[in-house]
């Protein structure tokens, strides 16, 4: 298989890029690499976005609670429709499916008529904004493999994740902080997997920031500014000395390139993630409390400084305790989706409010979604009150540059079990994500292991339904 000239492309951009940052050996190296490589960046499209922000919901909201009304579950509760086709969870034994009804009422939006349960009465008055899509689909019904593909397109073995891809094929629009960004209290399924960048350089990794008092360890140097760029400029120096005798060592370049970041983050970081620059009335917007550093108010707050100052991808993984307090309480009862949706709804609503009056919703993609949906039946049989994991019908929505607003895509069917038309699957919502980004899927590469990788593997098609046009959108 011939190398791609997409890779071929990449890969001179990282050697020209290293030699600069030794040469120079100061804060205008960065700056002049951000150039070289914004000349080399392959635009396949033009790009209707150019930022993403993803509001990850971990553990899966039920959609037939949140997103997907279904008069049927409500006027057929506790019926039974049959055991299950399949094994739920190996070992046990198949449920009787007796149906369960929605334990919030939907209402519209005033504007577009999407309806949403009261859950999310703020997201509700949003969706004027969005895009909904009800046609969801994945492969897989645990936690892990269906995180892992969400992020990565992959169900089984640890691959670039998709902020990764994206950091890659557009690199940063400031070279002083990382263009990949991931705000993530506790540690989410799989771990830092979700937001690694595997074979592809180790720059475009995710940099995790944890909500709280000291977001990123180690941030303020214990050295003067004098000898903090003295100690800078001489381990580029002695990188790239090193480089001579290791032509193209990735795994050098990555660690050149990680001095750079530090760097940058020590002058910029600081005042980014300082939220006390805030006024009272946008604290007040987003639900939060003036000293709030940990919420998810706050960190919605933090997402929204970080693109203004132009980092390219920003991901909050949205877990109150980990992996053993976020959505999948659903399985003990339903009505704990009350916590998690309290916690996000108002924050997630004046993230678009304030992107919207600042000017830069058209050019931010936000992205809504978790791994998988609920089933529409009650768990552990008749009268119960949970719902276990499904993956063949769920809701996702995305808002902002180049969608558009106030539009439902896809339908499941009359209880919310199976996709009835237009369904997407992950890897059709992963290239349609990179196409508001000006990215062809399919041409997207990196060479590794003899062949060439893309984040869709060998599958995926854009849902252009949700697209706005290239000229209705400037």
């Amino acid at each position: 298989m011939k190398r791609s000239s997409f890779s071929e492309s990449r890969r001179r951009v990282l050697q020209s890029g290293l030699t600069a940052c030794a040469a120079l050996g100061s804060g205008q190296a960065a700056t002049q690499v951000l150039a070289a490589h914004q000349e080399e960046t392959i635009q396949h499209f033009p790009a209707r976005a150019k930022h993403v922000i993803v509001l990850y919901m971990s553990g899966g909201y039920s959609h037939v609670d949140t997103f997907d009304p279904k008069p049927r579950l409500t006027r057929e509760h506790d019926r039974s429709i049959g055991l299950e086709s399949d094994v739920t969870v190996t070992g046990m034994p198949k449920v009787d499916r007796h149906l369960k009804a929605a334990s919030w009422k939907f209402q519209p939006n005033k504007h577009c008529g999407t309806e949403v349960s009261d859950l999310f009465p703020h997201i509700r008055e949003i969706m004027h904004e969005a895009a909904l899509i009800r046609s969801m689909n994945s492969d897989h019904r645990d936690h892990g493999e269906a995180t892992l593909q969400l992020h990565t397109g992959s169900t089984s073995v640890a691959m670039p994740s998709f902020g990764a891809w994206l950091s890659y094929g557009l690199g940063s629009l400031n070279p002083q902080l990382p263009s990949h960004v991931v705000l993530s209290e506790h540690r989410p399924y799989n771990g830092p997997q979700i937001w690694d960048a595997n074979f592809l350089p180790s720059s475009h990794g995710g940099v995790r920031i944890l909500p709280g008092n000291d977001p990123l360890p180690f941030l303020k140097s214990p050295s003067t500014a004098a000898v903090r760029d003295f100690e800078f400029d001489l381990l580029t120096q002695l990188n790239q000395q090193h480089a001579g005798s290791r032509h193209d060592d990735g795994k050098l370049a990555g660690r050149s390139g990680a001095v750079q970041s530090a760097r940058g983050l020590q002058e910029a970081a600081p005042e980014a993630l300082d939220l006390t620059q805030e006024t009272k009335d946008t604290l007040a917007m987003y639900g939060a409390q003036p000293g709030d550093v940990t919420s998810y108010a706050a960190q919605c707050i933090m997402a929204r400084r970080l693109v203004e100052r132009g980092v390219r991808f920003v991901e909050i993984i949205d877990a109150v305790g980990s992996c053993s307090d976020n959505w999948d309480a659903a399985h003990r009862d339903i009505a704990s989706h009350s916590k998690y949706a309290k916690r996000v709804d108002q924050p997630i609503a004046a993230l678009i409010t304030d992107l919207k009056r600042i000017g830069l919703l058209d050019e931010t993609l936000v992205v809504f979604c978790t791994e998988f949906g609920r089933t529409p039946w009650a768990q552990d049989g008749k009268g119960t009150k949970s719902r276990n994991h499904h993956p063949s019908a769920f809701s996702c929505w995305l808002a902002g540059g180049g969608v558009k607003p106030g539009v439902i895509h896809g339908k499941s069917d009359d209880i919310g079990n199976l996709v009835e038309e237009d369904m997407v699957h992950i890897h059709d919502f992963h290239a349609t994500i990179l196409r508001i980004m000006g990215l062809d899927h399919t041409r997207l590469t990196y060479r590794h292991a003899g062949r060439d990788f893309r984040l869709t593997d060998v599958h995926g098609d854009v849902v252009e339904n949700i697209l706005l046009s290239t000229t209705t959108n400037t």
